[in-house]
């Protein structure tokens, strides 16, 4: 998923996918204990997912701070 379409959904859907990527990687780091992880690229593939809905998460909350402050002005 790239950042123009996660960008594009509300809050609380990253929120929600956030939550999924991470239940992903655990699933990951599991399989790969027990030896059935054939396909190791997912744990980049699902951390850079993470990193990047943290990001535009972290993004509007800036963004909100920055509104609430221009308003008590």
């Amino acid at each position: 998923m790239k950042a123009a379409e996660i960008r594009k959904l509300s809050t609380e859907e990253i929120i929600e996918k956030l939550d999924e990527a991470r239940e992903q990687l655990m699933r990951l780091r599991f399989q790969q204990v027990t030896g059935e992880l054939v396909d190791t690229s997912q744990f980049r593939k699902t951390r850079r997912l993470i990193a990047r809905l943290m990001t535009i998460l972290r993004e509007r909350e800036i963004e909100a701070e920055q509104q609430a402050s221009e308003g008590e002005a």
